[in-house]
């Protein structure tokens, strides 16, 4: 048992600048999945329409045309950031047999149980920044409580530096297991019908 473990984030260590995007395996999958629907979908749609309201006459004064050109470049820039995210992806399955402290103390992919001060539990999972969900308390490895908790084992106390002040923590449990990641979704109404372009 190590009581008074603190671990003090370095504040110059941002997500960014690590250069790899930890991932499990459920977040790569949702990261393809979206750059997938873009590419044959949704990017196709408004194609349509921009070639459509450019059959319309004036460019400059045509709501429809600008409106789909613009939405085509955050398309485009969406997939390209995408593609980035993939492409720098370590995949770390929290399945993935795990031995000595790997097993014992959190690393990305850890589920965690924690107690504040007040006596309040919670159950975290360290996960990419580009898994965050809050409502699944899925937070990212690179936040300042997935720093605090992070390499930390049961009955260990961390202590969290977050915005709204200093908390100490005590560590309850750490385990590995699936992470359920929500699977992408495609937006209600996304795709632009090509029906109404036959008018």
């Amino acid at each position: 048992m190590q009581k008074g473990f603190t671990r003090r984030p370095k504040a110059e260590e941002p997500a960014a600048s690590h250069g790899k995007n930890y991932i499990t395996p459920g977040g790569l999958e949702r990261l393809k999945e979206e750059r997938q629907f873009l590419l044959t979908k949704e990017r196709p749609a408004v194609v349509a329409v921009v070639a459509w309201a450019a059959g319309n006459g004036d460019r400059s004064e045509n709501a429809d045309y600008q409106y789909s050109k613009r939405r085509l470049r955050q398309i485009d820039g969406r997939i390209r950031f995408l593609t980035k995210r993939i492409e720098a992806a370590e995949v770390v399955d929290p399945e993935a047999p795990r031995t000595g402290q790997r097993a014992t103390r959190v690393f990305f992919g850890a589920t965690v149980r924690y107690e504040n001060a007040a006596g309040a539990k919670r159950v975290v999972c360290i996960v990419g920044t580009d898994e965050v969900n809050l409502e699944r308390n899925h937070i990212s490895w690179a936040s300042p409580l997935g720093r605090a908790l992070m390499k930390a084992a049961e009955d260990d106390e961390v202590v969290l530096h977050a915005p709204g002040g200093t908390e100490t923590l005590t560590v309850l449990e750490v385990r590995y297991e699936r992470i359920s990641v929500e699977p992408f979704r495609e937006p209600l109404g996304s795709e632009v019908s090509t029906r109404e372009l036959d008018r």
